[in-house]
């Protein structure tokens, strides 16, 4: 295989500023992925010694997590040369990737069919992909290719969604499709919304099910998807658009409550299920920074500054990547006893949506402004803040 490096040699790894240490790091995580998928090598050299039962699975987890996060930073525009050419190179590569995970005659096709329904979960990470970066595969995805892509979406109908946030899934598969020009299943739709409506508990938070869990899936999935499937449809009628208010105002007390998560060191509480998606769990707080609905108590500022902390505690430790490049389960270096028996390496790109603000551009308050510490860094350094209250 030709060293996938060749994807990435552009990128500096001088720290010259924040934004270009984070899409340094960005590009790190997704571009072992993307070269090899790109290449047409990825199932052979995907690493699957761990959880070897996931094999199946583990491809497509990879690059559908890895849309998701990547989608903000290609849809932007401007910035440096480099910066153009970063973002010139994951387009390409993600297209590429695309093209051959959806081409029925391509040794690097996806499931989008087999098993009891993983194939559900990870098709809707890719479709959420879409939804963020519609320009990217509505114009530049070649015609044969986007056909490819909706059939393999429409191929997931077959699967009926567990009653949990499984529903966002199927729901945010219809956003996808009608992102692409193409009719949606609206019962879908619907049932996903007025379920997830049904299941707010208070205090920004929702249950999963009609059990509440601790863990991080509003952010990992509820919120963040709920949001964005709202806005895809919000002229739809069906109230949509009072309800999209109603989960950004609900999105925006729980970004208050993540940024309190990161402590001074940039180490987070873990607890509950999939932990090794690492600084994703921070996904909701990254989205209300990228389409500006923080909290009047949270400053852009604090948010970059405490997510890059809580990036480099992660990402710094050793083991956090193998050999070949690719990411290995854990929060903090290699740690494969916090992986539940449904995690791959694919599952692991999640991590890619802490890095949604790089959708803003330069000019934005989140890149410009002084850094500003984070609340878990003025609460532990002595400094006064005015105390947290619940909501609702």
């Amino acid at each position: 295989m030709e060293d996938s490096t060749t994807f990435i040699d552009d990128m500096s790894t001088d720290r010259e500023d924040i934004r270009t240490e984070w899409i340094r790091d960005m590009r790190k995580i997704v571009m072992p992925v993307l070269g090899r998928l790109a290449e047409g090598v990825l199932k052979e050299e995907l690493p699957v010694s761990w959880h070897p039962d996931r094999a199946i699975y583990a491809p497509l987890e990879a690059l559908g997590r890895i849309a998701e996060g990547v989608a903000p930073f290609l849809n932007g525009k401007g910035g440096d040369a480099e910066e153009r050419i970063s973002r010139s190179n994951v387009a390409v590569a993600l297209l590429k990737a695309v093209c051959a995970a959806t081409d029925p005659a391509s040794p690097e096709y996806m499931n989008f069919s087999e098993g009891y329904g993983q194939a559900l979960v990870d098709a809707a990470f890719l479709a959420h992909g879409i939804v963020r970066a519609p320009n990217l595969f509505r114009k530049r995805l070649p015609e044969p290719a986007r056909r490819n892509l909706i059939e393999a979406l429409r191929a997931t109908r077959t699967f009926t969604p567990f009653v949990s946030n499984w529903i966002l899934f199927s729901a945010m598969i219809e956003a996808g499709l009608y992102t692409l020009d193409e009719k949606a299943d609206m019962t879908r739709v619907d049932y996903a919304v007025q379920m997830m409506r049904r299941w707010y508990v208070g205090d920004g938070t929702y249950s999963d099910g009609d059990s509440f869990h601790w863990d991080y899936y509003n952010s990992f999935v509820i919120q963040p998807m709920l949001i964005d499937i709202l806005r895809v449809f919000e002229k739809k009628g069906r109230d949509y658009d009072r309800y999209l208010e109603e989960a950004v105002a609900h999105g925006r007390r729980f970004a208050a409550v993540q940024e309190q998560m990161i402590g001074p060191d940039g180490s987070w509480a873990v607890f509950g299920r999939s932990s090794v998606y690492r600084f994703g769990c921070f996904q909701l707080l990254a989205q209300a920074a990228q389409e500006h609905f923080l909290p009047n108590s949270v400053t852009p500022a604090q948010v970059r500054c405490g997510l890059s902390a809580a990036i480099r505690r992660s990402l710094d430790a050793p083991g956090t990547f193998d050999e070949q490049g690719f990411l290995t389960p854990g929060i903090c270096g290699f740690q494969p006893s916090l992986a539940e028996e449904y995690i791959s390496v694919g599952s692991l790109y999640l991590c890619t949506t802490a890095f949604l603000p790089l959708g803003l551009g330069r000019e934005d308050e989140f890149w410009k402004d002084a850094d500003a510490d984070w609340t878990g860094k003025k609460i532990w350094s002595g400094q006064d803040v005015m105390r947290d209250h619940a909501e609702d």
